[in-house]
């Protein structure tokens, strides 16, 4: 369906917890352990197939981190056999995705993005709170040996703490047929007034001018380049410096069932009401997206609730 801007709404996040096994930096200070609201996985599948009766056809997992869930696949085999769901990807941080990634192949699981800031152990483990470079490099290695047939890397990089990492990232998608892209810090962190951390697409792609773009058919946010010798492709997401507010297609289903149509601003509404009655969950669900925001304010400086929230 079409919101009243006229943008296609196709494209869901489904937070299923905010529970995390790390701590980042730029996620913003919480309790990543606590287990609050969580939807139980046949209410997620139940919920999912009202949104896919509204137009939505891609559904992308998220958290906090989906895999501590230890129903994950269960959520994500019922929404593979959703009809109209054409699209079944999931964002992890890959610290538990070598003993998930068979069982996510099987559920339908056809895209990952891994969230990867660094390649350096010592760096990761400050961004982090967590030495587990490791085992992330293992689960990337279990999902290709999988056959997951579209893996991404999102760096979001930090001036003067990974800043100079933006080289070696680079190199993975030299080598490997993935993806590696680039997200502007947004203004969820606990680093403070985060203008000056904020290391743009412009000034990246000064840093890489062999980078070429390309002109890819498939809707997102990134833009991506190449260059001849690549593998892989280099994206850049630009919600601050080139925001693409008027190409939005996704709203948020957040893990304590509210659906949050923008994630820059606080308002969500409470689905639950109407869970057991599909014509009214619908109407509600159309209702919501049609009112969706024309855009976000992350210029303004304004400092806004933590991504353990809502699946960034």
């Amino acid at each position: 369906m079409n919101d009243k801007f006229g943008r296609e709404i196709d494209y869901l996040r489904v937070s299923v917890t905010q529970r995390c096994n790390l701590n980042c930096v730029y996620c913003g200070k919480a309790d990543c352990s606590k287990k609050e609201n969580e939807l139980s996985a046949g209410t997620i599948v139940k919920l999912v197939e009202a949104f896919a009766r509204c137009g939505i056809k891609k559904v992308r997992l998220t958290g906090g981190e989906p895999l501590v869930r230890s129903d994950i696949c269960e959520i994500a085999a019922g929404i593979s056999k959703i009809p109209g769901i054409e699209t079944l990807a999931l964002t992890t941080n890959a610290v538990l995705l070598k003993q998930y990634a068979h069982d996510l192949a099987e559920a339908g699981v056809d895209s990952i993005n891994i969230s990867l800031d660094s390649t350096d152990g010592s760096t990761y483990r400050k961004l982090t709170g967590a030495d587990v470079l490791e085992k992330v490099i293992e689960g990337i290695g279990e999902a290709k040996k999988e056959g997951i047939s579209k893996i991404k890397i999102n760096a979001v990089l930090i001036r003067g703490i990974n800043d100079a990492e933006a080289e070696g990232l680079v190199e993975i998608a030299r080598g490997d047929p993935i993806d590696v892209r680039f997200i502007e810090l947004m203004p969820f962190s606990d680093l403070g007034e985060n203008a000056d951390k904020i290391v743009t697409t412009d000034e990246l792609l000064e840093r890489f001018p062999f980078l070429n773009p390309i002109d890819a058919d498939e809707k997102s946010t990134a833009k991506y380049y190449t260059s001849e010798d690549f593998s892989g492709r280099v994206g850049f997401i630009s919600p601050v410096s080139h925001r693409f507010c008027g190409e939005c297609s996704r709203v948020r289903l957040l893990s304590d069932g509210s659906l949050k149509p923008c994630l820059a601003f606080d308002d969500s509404f409470n689905l639950l009401p109407f869970i057991d009655n599909r014509e009214k969950l619908i109407d509600q669900i159309k209702r919501i997206i049609f009112e969706k925001p024309a855009g976000h304010d992350f210029g303004e400086g304004r400092k806004i609730h933590g991504l353990n929230k809502t699946g960034g």
